[in-house]
């Protein structure tokens, strides 16, 4: 009789340590029907059209938001959606929405697919209030399948409201972004260590990958380091920059790596501390991603006045190289900037983006 009550006390008191143990981990997945797979209700369509603010589950809708699905569509154009079937299209300043929990002070990075429907320039923007962020989407860097993006931002209170907004108005009614799957990652802050002043040196920090996404993963441009999706690291440049993940790529070391995919409009950089007048030695691996990106590439690495240019001939094959730099800091910080001197499009498709790969970025002092 005491161990028929012993047991179902136990399962209880471990039921709710289990619910307190998950409310406390660190965000990394889906969110809330967050690949749109759970249907709207058939008297909350209109055809594609959903009807009520309420039509999608866990998601507020404002304006005209689609309900589709993946592949050809009529009037001949197609729908590439990867992460599931079914995916929602944003019309005319179309937004969809969702409250999530998190930790006030905690940084957190948002993980999506998106893509232009028609030929236009089309803009997609995310929001975290106060933040928000525009992703120019009118920029393929895959042809073959939609592009993965992210997102970061730093939560004020213990509720975030995650936004997507198509701002465009679009001649024709029937385009706007395609958005797909929606993750959320919560970052942890990379600090510098004793034999490295580069955070993040390895890009290991970074945000929610999804498991089946071949193509890795685009950084918006003009991202600072405060609110990055790449931890420690600035996105400075006028085009996103490429994270690859070894289960799909070739990478130098470790599991992620960077690369640079539009030549000298993507750049990324980090401000180090330094002692002035002191000398500092600068190493990064250069290499290929063995994704058909061929010939010819250059990665050109800057640390404070001092300048380096790295070739790599690549056969797509993976490989990679260490090269370094050495430098006099002129200040108590210096700025390490690294881009690719060529633009370059993969052998297999002509209209893909691609280039050159970093990884293992370190900076220590030197002795004399």
């Amino acid at each position: 009789m005491t161990m028929s009550l012993f047991t179902p006390l136990v399962t209880f008191l471990w039921f709710c340590f289990s619910i307190g143990a998950l409310g406390a981990q660190n965000l990394d997945g889906l969110l809330p029907n967050g690949n749109f797979e759970i249907s709207p209700r058939k008297e909350k369509l209109n055809k594609t059209v959903l009807i009520g603010k309420h039509a999608l589950p866990n998601w507020i809708i404002h304006g005209l938001v689609e309900y589709v699905s993946g592949g050809p569509q009529p009037g001949g154009m197609f729908f590439a959606v990867q992460h599931g079937v079914h995916a929602v299209r944003l019309g005319n300043e179309a937004s969809i929405s969702q409250n999530i929990t998190v930790k006030p002070g905690s940084f957190y990075a948002l993980t999506f697919g998106a893509t232009r429907t028609c030929a236009q320039d089309e803009v997609l923007r995310v929001s975290v209030p106060p933040l928000s962020g525009d992703i120019p989407i009118q920029t393929l860097y895959s042809t073959t399948q939609e592009d993965t993006y992210a997102w970061g931002f730093r939560a004020t209170g213990k509720t975030a409201q995650v936004i997507f907004h198509n701002v465009g108005v679009q001649e024709d009614p029937a385009c706007g972004p395609l958005l797909d799957a929606v993750a959320i990652k919560e970052l942890l802050p990379p600090y510098p260590t004793k034999g490295n002043l580069v955070k993040n040196e390895g890009f290991e920090v970074g945000p929610h990958v999804f498991p089946n996404s071949t193509a890795g993963i685009l950084l918006p441009p003009k991202q600072q380091d405060s609110t990055s999706p790449l931890p420690g690291w600035i996105i400075e440049s006028l085009k996103a920059v490429r994270l690859i993940d070894s289960a799909h790529f070739s990478v130098p070391y470790g599991k992620f790596a960077v690369e640079l995919v539009a030549g000298r409009e993507s750049a990324i950089a980090q401000v180090i501390r330094t002692v002035p007048n002191h000398h500092y030695n600068l190493s990064f691996l250069v290499g290929d991603a063995k994704n058909g990106c061929h010939g010819s590439l250059l990665v050109e690495a800057f640390a404070g006045n001092a300048t380096v240019k790295v070739p790599f001939q690549s056969s797509s094959k993976g490989g990679y190289a260490l090269a370094s730099l050495k430098f006099v800091a002129s200040g108590y910080r210096t700025r390490l900037t690294f881009y690719s001197s060529y633009y370059h499009t993969k052998t297999n498709d002509t209209a893909a983006l691609c280039g050159p790969v970093i990884d293992e970025v370190r900076v220590y002092p030197l002795k004399l």
